[in-house]
């Protein structure tokens, strides 16, 4: 435990807004590095491999966090692209969507009913963010602590990245290039 004091008495707050989103207090190199310095072992390696996207087969981690998390995230993942493939009238199925709670396939289904991919993406990003908020432990001295956060760090800098004007820029650029490869 002393460990974990010493690494997360040094971490700064983190305020994340999906629809004003601000540069991350720290960098995920930095938030690492720290980890470095104070953890080790399985919980280092666990830090390592933190990816807000899941192993595609459900394997325990050993943290209640992450095992949650990735639960989660697969069953969404799962779920979209159901409904995306059935609006495309294409046929999706996968033995692991038995397992998907309704509150899971309804964010998927409120997801995809969003006009606009940007307007989409927010959503979804504020959904994660309220799934990390509620699996984090109230002691913020444990491994699944750290985890939260490094998971909110790495939601954090995704969310800075979705910006309406380079997003069109980018549009632009790929569609000129197809239209561009088809004459």
């Amino acid at each position: 435990m002393a460990n974990f004091y010493y690494l997360v008495s040094q971490l700064p707050a983190i305020s994340i807004s999906v629809e004003n989103p601000v540069k991350p207090p720290l960098t995920y190199e930095y938030f690492q590095d720290l980890c470095h310095r104070f953890l080790e072992g399985d919980v280092l390696s666990k830090v390592e491999k933190l990816s807000l996207e899941p192993p595609k087969n459900s394997e325990k981690t050993g943290s209640c966090f992450l095992d949650g998390w990735y639960s989660w995230e697969r069953g969404l993942r799962l779920s979209m692209a159901q409904f995306r493939a059935g609006k495309m009238k294409k046929e999706f199925s996968d033995s692991r969507l038995a397992s998907v709670t309704q509150d899971i396939q309804q964010i998927a289904r409120n997801a995809c009913n969003f006009e606009s991919p940007l307007d989409a993406e927010k959503y979804l990003n504020g959904e994660r963010l309220k799934k990390i908020d509620e699996l984090t432990p109230t002691d913020i001295f444990c491994a699944d602590s750290v985890f939260a956060y490094g998971l909110k760090l790495q939601m954090a800098n995704r969310v800075v990245k979705f910006d309406k004007d380079a997003g069109m820029s980018s549009y632009r650029i790929i569609y000129d290039q197809i239209l561009g490869e088809s004459k």
